[in-house]
């Protein structure tokens, strides 16, 4: 991946609010896709669930099509290959059988062609304090496999949300050679008002990679609040740009010239090493016996 002509690029990140139609998401979603474009953005993202942001899992499952027929997909399509523009779905619901969907992620080429497709890996099944409950497994079906793309400026490791608390996929995609890593997200605003700055500069400054993040935020119309904050992080940990919580569009200038510095500087991904785990005490002789 070396060429100094692709080294440089506009990125813009789209936040969004949606809510339980799929048109009328998709009809806000372009808005500002569109703005994106108009403002130089060669690389857009758009959050996790553009389509449709709802809880109940028979909603889910209703609103959802198989990838063939898929209405927002069809949609993100032509409007990348209008636009002209690097196109990157944060993830949408794709129907697998009559009772799972997987949140997926879809990253297409000017031409609107599907350049890459990622099944969000971990599956968000947490009580939170409040009474807030969410279980993504009751419905959605994890992925198997990490996900990186060739773009003509960067390369690509792709995730949704929740992944963003497992840092060895990061690690894994660093190491296969990620300069730019993608996490749209719906993040609730209880987890992102704790964790979400803490974790997006911590996954940049551990990989050495750019770090773009579109995202939910907002009350939305099932009743469920996202923290909102779309974020961009160079490889040495600056928040680059940052949204609040309203729907908009951010954008940032990226030189990729600032991952290979900060790679050079602190080379930690090459130092990792394999090894063992020694637990001693009084607890570990009587788990042992």
């Amino acid at each position: 991946m070396s060429g100094k002509g692709r080294r440089r690029f506009r990125a813009g990140l789209v936040q969004l609010r949606s809510g339980r139609t799929v048109a009328s998401n998709l009809d806000k979603a372009e808005a500002l896709v569109r703005r994106a474009a108009k403002g130089g953005a060669q690389y857009v993202q758009t959050p996790e669930n553009t389509g449709i942001m709802e809880l109940k899992p028979e909603l889910v499952l209703a609103a959802a099509e198989s990838e063939g027929k898929s209405a927002p997909l069809a949609w993100a399509r032509a409007l990348a290959r209008e636009l002209g523009i690097w196109l990157h779905i944060g993830s949408i619901a794709i129907k697998l059988d009559p009772s799972r969907v997987a949140n997926r992620s879809y990253l297409l080429d000017p031409k609107g062609s599907v350049t890459a497709r990622y099944d969000k890996l971990h599956m968000f099944d947490v009580d939170l304090a409040g009474g807030e409950s969410y279980r993504e497994s009751q419905y959605f079906r994890p992925g198997a496999k990490a996900v990186l793309a060739d773009l003509p400026f960067g390369r690509f490791g792709l995730s949704i949300c929740y992944d963003l608390r497992f840092a060895s996929l990061y690690r894994a995609l660093a190491a296969a050679g990620a300069e730019l890593i993608a996490i749209p997200a719906a993040f609730t605003k209880q987890t992102g008002e704790a964790h979400w700055h803490v974790l997006t500069r911590a996954r940049a400054i551990e990989t050495g990679a750019f770090v773009l993040a579109a995202t939910q935020g907002g009350l939305h119309e099932n009743g469920r609040s996202t923290f909102g904050h779309s974020i961009v992080v160079s490889p040495w940990g600056e928040v680059l740009a940052e949204a609040g919580e309203e729907p908009g569009v951010i954008f940032a200038d990226i030189d990729l010239a600032a991952s290979e510095e900060a790679r050079a500087r602190i080379p930690a991904i090459k130092h990792g090493r394999e090894f063992e785990i020694e637990i001693v005490g009084e607890r570990a002789r009587r788990e042992a016996s």
